[in-house]
């Protein structure tokens, strides 16, 4: 779905963030800014690993960690199955483990937003969690949890081959770029996760907890979107006044 200048407009006027335009009288090419960054190790994936409905299968079963008797249902992930972006969050929470959908609530009411702001829909790009199953009160991962259930979003990364990646949300690219730095300094740069171009952004649950943030987020999904068109333009704030 394609929106119109004034539909993008409305959208981000609802996130409330300031609008920005490219600037095409600069030609430098992202990529010369991006740094090299160490490739993270691909693992092995599992033989059985052929088709979707197999995969869906292991992760509906799966008992791998303990959080299989804590969970209501597996949160397997959704959308294009041959998406050129891929969104991956850390875990599912309340609602997702009660409806079995990534992204619902408040949180993945303002990811739709912010999707759309980038005239993009969840049913255009494939929507994912580090961990299919939720952790009790919503807690951070733990270590091992994210061991026994990594294999299942690789082979998802495998099967869509998507363009770009998308880490939202801190937990979400510490795990994937295996850092401890944080989104102060992951933000704004390109890194690179199984010869895939990452780009990390605040997780909507952060942004609803501080809305001034969101004006960063618009710059970041925009670097998102010249990074993924391969466009070197610098943007610059646009004023309606």
């Amino acid at each position: 779905m394609t929106l119109s200048e004034h539909t993008r407009l409305h959208y981000l006027n609802a996130l409330g963030i300031t609008v920005w335009q490219l600037r095409k009288a600069d030609t430098r090419a992202i990529s010369q800014d991006i740094p090299s960054l160490p490739v993270s190790a691909e693992p092995s994936l599992p033989t059985n690993s052929h088709s979707w409905d197999t995969l869906r299968t292991q992760v509906t079963q799966c008992e791998r960690c303990t959080l299989c008797t804590t969970r209501t249902q597996t949160v397997f992930g959704e959308g294009n199955l041959n998406a050129e972006w891929l969104f991956i969050g850390e875990a599912p929470g309340k609602e997702e483990d009660m409806q079995g959908r990534p992204f619902v609530g408040e949180a993945g009411k303002l990811l739709t937003e912010m999707l759309r702001a980038m005239q993009l829909t969840r049913e255009e790009v494939f929507i994912a969690n580090i961990l299919k199953c939720r952790p009790p009160h919503n807690r951070d991962p733990h270590i091992d949890e994210i061991h026994a259930c990594r294999d299942y979003l690789f082979q998802q990364i495998a099967l869509i081959n998507p363009k770009m990646i998308v880490a939202v949300g801190r937990i979400s690219a510490q795990t994937l770029l295996e850092t401890q730095h944080t989104m102060a300094k992951l933000r704004g740069q390109v890194h690179r996760f199984q010869h895939k171009p990452l780009i990390a952004i605040y997780h909507p649950a952060y942004l609803l907890r501080s809305p001034i943030e969101k004006r960063k987020v618009w710059q970041d999904l925009q670097f998102a979107l010249q990074s993924f068109d391969g466009l070197g333009n610098e943007l610059k704030p646009h004023s309606n006044h």
